[in-house]
């Protein structure tokens, strides 16, 4: 077995990488309508739990390892799954790792997968990952299949389905020239606040909305409702 990177439509490969933490994810069937053809998968440590249990194998693995066990090692080594070792008396988690490699193989599409369970002191830092001024121009997304967490800077486009939750959350500071579309409260060129609640909680009309501001970063949480 090869390490999974997907072809795309005639050979192309379609230039996103996709990085697995080690974080909980509700439902991990739901997992494989977020990948795509010619995804190229890295495993943040203990994230290749997840892709193991998908029957995936990652072309690379990242970290300081503590979460790897012999026999998974071994049979990502025997896959061709090239391996990257980090100290454990690091300054950085391994998703920070993970994600500093994927922006330095030049991929301007990122999607990351299981980072937002599990601890809340982790899930706040992953966050903070994301608002780095060096992303500016990336587009990276967080996803665990229930939330898609991501940051715009100036338009975005939400995919998901009449009755499903956006919250919009400014970062910091305030977020001026805020525009929407296709929510069920629409936004007009307005300013949203730090530590007040206002964007919180809007509602899709239809399968896609669009999200614009002129200055500032503002979180955007889209929640899926879960259909039988």
């Amino acid at each position: 077995m090869q390490p999974t990177i997907l072809p795309g439509e005639d050979g192309f490969f379609m230039n996103r990488a996709v990085i697995f933490v080690n974080g909980q994810i509700p439902d991990l069937d739901r997992v494989p309508q977020l990948l795509r053809p010619g995804d190229v998968l890295i495993a943040a440590d203990g994230g290749t739990r997840h892709l193991l249990a998908l029957g995936l194998v990652p072309a690379l693995v990242v970290g300081d390892l503590d979460s790897l066990n012999g026999d998974d090692r071994s049979k990502l080594i025997a896959a061709g799954t090239e391996i990257r070792s980090h100290p454990a008396d690091k300054n950085e988690t391994d998703l920070e790792l993970a994600l500093r490699h994927a922006t330095d193989s030049g991929f301007d599409e990122i999607l990351i997968i299981g980072a937002l369970g599990n601890r809340l002191d982790q899930t706040l830092g992953n966050l903070a990952l994301l608002a780095s001024p060096s992303l500016v121009g990336l587009n990276i997304r967080m996803d665990d299949g229930d939330e898609q967490v991501f940051f715009v800077r100036e338009r975005a486009q939400v995919d998901g389905a009449p009755g499903d939750l956006v919250s919009l959350i400014p970062w910091g500071r305030r977020v001026s020239g805020v525009t929407t579309e296709g929510l069920q409260w629409p936004l007009q060129n307005e300013t949203l606040h730090p530590y007040k609640t206002r964007g919180i909680s809007n509602t899709m009309n239809g399968e896609k909305a669009f999200i614009s501001v002129r200055s500032g970063l503002l979180l955007i949480v889209h929640s899926r409702q879960r259909r039988p």
